[in-house]
């Protein structure tokens, strides 16, 4: 027996990491730190990919959040409805952090039968229906550029509701 096996050393006569290979001893000490060298750059891009990925579903989140509110103004009344400026104001005022978005509010009219018309209109519909809308919009731009992606994204969300 070569070696005490009580003190780490194994009876065949290698010490731990270490191999034997064609009659020569190799240590694998050295190991561990290339494979972590060689991996490290990789697992930062995929890191950077994710902390991305996250970054715009958050922005997409908001813009969602956003187009809703403005409608919820919207569809309190009448008055509401007609208010364009008041609800491009409660979507802007929902995203309260992020810069650079930008709402756009709508309203129109609709006959049961599916005609479409501006409100202001006079129509000969009986039972007109008044719908608000409002877009958002915003552009994403990522924090690294990556090979075979675009740098900024524009988003857009709306929401669409009727006016009770």
């Amino acid at each position: 027996m070569i070696g005490n096996p009580a003190r780490g050393v194994r009876a065949h006569g290698l010490g731990p990491g270490q191999v034997r290979r064609g009659g020569r001893f190799f240590s694998r000490r050295g190991q561990s730190m290339v494979e972590l060298a060689a991996l490290t750059p990789v697992l930062v891009v995929i890191l950077l990919g994710a902390a991305d990925l996250s970054r715009v579903y958050y922005l997409s989140t908001a813009l969602n959040n956003a187009a809703r509110a403005g409608v919820q103004y919207g569809v309190q009344s009448a008055a509401t409805a007609a208010d364009t400026n008041g609800m491009q104001t409660a979507a802007t005022n929902d995203t309260t952090g992020i810069s650079g978005v930008t709402a756009t509010a709508s309203e129109y009219c609709q006959c049961p039968t599916g005609g479409t018309f501006l409100c202001s209109v006079p129509n000969s519909c009986t039972d007109k229906r008044v719908y608000v809308k409002v877009v958002t919009s915003a552009t994403f731009t990522t924090l690294f550029t990556y090979p075979g992606l675009p740098h900024t994204v524009s988003l857009t969300s709306q929401a669409v509701m009727r006016e009770q």
